[in-house]
């Protein structure tokens, strides 16, 4: 497994060494002691989850606040997506800062994302299956979120605004400055 390095603090992209053969290709996409080890940290996942959406369907910009917050390591089973991330962290040198990975069946790249991060995806292809690990299980008291648009953030969703499906939900979330970041985490 490669390591590499995001232009966020600890938010880092994972590259699985692929075997490939006559009969397709064969993978490791998770292995606590290595990912422990290229993040010289203990992260020890609790939770699995799973989400299938079809093209322009945007999730996010979420996290979990307070003692539930979570750290996730994020892939793309089948299709395409723009996955998007933002540092809360307010001690963090890239607070407020955002990075977005184009996440594959193809590139099979996973992303981790720390704790103190929002997280956020748009469908690229025409479905998109992903599946990510949280090292925290989740809690509905503790949700929260930045609208996927706030213009302090100027995320390129990489699709026009006429192409994004959003929940209500997730258009109802706060812009980042209505949020107290202070009492984030």
């Amino acid at each position: 497994m490669e390591i590499i390095n995001t232009a966020l603090i600890d938010c880092k992209i994972l590259l699985p060494t692929i075997h490939n053969d006559s009969r397709g290709y064969f993978l490791e996409t998770y292995n606590q002691i290595q990912l422990n080890k290229a993040l010289n940290c203990d992260i020890c996942f609790v939770q699995d989850n799973t989400s299938f959406s079809t093209k322009g369907v945007l999730r996010g910009l979420h996290f979990q606040k307070g003692i539930f917050a979570q750290s996730k390591l994020i892939r793309v089973v089948s299709g395409s997506v723009l996955d998007v991330v933002v540092d809360l962290r307010e001690k963090s040198p890239t607070f407020l800062k955002h990075f977005s990975v184009e996440l594959s069946e193809t590139n099979q790249k996973q992303l981790f994302v720390p704790r103190g991060f929002a997280h956020g995806f748009v469908v690229l292809s025409d479905n998109a299956h992903i599946s990510y690990k949280c090292d925290n299980f989740y809690n509905k008291d503790s949700e929260g979120g930045v609208l996927y648009n706030d213009r302090d953030l100027g995320i390129d969703w990489k699709l026009e605004q006429d192409q994004i499906k959003v929940s209500d939900k997730d258009l109802e979330l706060p812009s980042l400055s209505a949020i107290s970041i202070a009492n984030l985490w």
